[in-house]
């Protein structure tokens, strides 16, 4: 297992490369001026302008513009914006918040969505079953910000604050992870279903084995690996497309700061952001990769 992880970290390098780059070029591409509007309704001096291009290499290609940053990344310095405000300082107050609303979703979906997952799987056709498919449509056909403006509005909600307890986090959470839960409800039902009627669940059942056990050891472990797998990669997309749910309640974190920062070409603070959510994507992926072994002793690591 160590060789493993060993060689998924080495091959974690060229994506984390190749992905931060690629955004760094995409953000430089975008059409306008990265100076407009920082002087007023005026136009900024030329004497400005030139400073701040030399001042933050502007006139150097886009790769040498990357490998500086990239050089500056790795002694742990994320530079400044425009504003002259250290981009260190906005990741530090906005990533707390967005981790923190992920993990209240993710612990929704894997609480709330796993045991309707079993027990929708184990009373297949009863009216609980019937239920929670008619309930996870709607939740799936329903656009996020609509959920989260009727519950917002209904509860009388107000903003979130940056230092906000996670109780504060609840409802913005389930609202995030709304989507998701259906389909963890609907992926652990299914799973569950099918490897009820597999030889091992049937071997188990002859031996004499207790229903529970039945469930609990043999058919649910294996039918949870496609749910873990569904959560690892949903913990990284819920820090990055949150920007819904942060706007409807005036949640300062990473997904508002994403929006804003690629409206105003603040390249260093959009690749700041990437690179911290594809180190997220790639130490959650391995992680399930690892976890795999433990749900099914059969996965060997080569």
């Amino acid at each position: 297992m160590g060789r493993y992880a060993l060689r998924r970290l080495l091959q974690a390098i060229p994506v984390f490369i190749g992905t931060t780059f690629l955004i760094w070029f995409l953000v430089w591409g975008l059409p306008g001026d990265p100076f407009a509007g920082r002087c007023g309704e005026r136009q900024c001096p030329q004497a400005y302008v030139d400073f701040m291009t030399d001042k933050f290499g502007l006139d150097d290609p886009l790769p040498i513009q990357y490998l500086n940053y990239l050089t500056n990344l790795l002694r742990g310095e994320f530079g400044q914006t425009f504003n002259g405000t250290e981009i260190g300082e906005l990741l530090g107050q906005a990533f707390p918040v967005s981790i923190k609303l992920a993990l209240v979703a993710v612990a929704a979906e894997a609480l709330i969505g796993i045991t309707a997952g079993v027990l929708t799987g184990l009373r297949r056709g009863s009216f609980i079953d019937n239920l929670v498919l008619v309930s996870t449509l709607v939740l799936i056909a329903l656009p996020i910000f609509v959920i989260g403006l009727v519950a917002r509005y209904s509860l009388n909600l107000s903003s979130v604050s940056p230092e906000a307890p996670l109780v504060e986090l609840i409802i913005p959470g389930l609202i995030l992870g709304s989507g998701s839960l259906a389909y963890i409800t609907r992926l652990t039902r299914v799973n569950l279903v099918e490897n009820r009627r597999a030889d091992y669940v049937r071997t188990a059942v002859a031996k004499g084995l207790t229903p529970s056990r039945v469930t609990g050891v043999h058919t649910l472990r294996n039918s949870m690996i496609p749910v873990v797998t569904w959560l690892g990669l949903d913990l990284g997309s819920l820090m990055g497309g949150a920007i819904v749910t942060e706007g409807i309640f005036n949640i300062r974190g990473i997904g508002g700061l994403l929006f804003d920062s690629i409206n105003r070409r603040q390249s260093g603070v959009v690749v700041s952001i990437v690179a911290i959510l594809v180190l997220v994507y790639l130490v959650v992926n391995l992680l399930v990769d690892l976890l795999y072994g433990v749900l099914d002793p059969r996965i060997r690591y080569e």
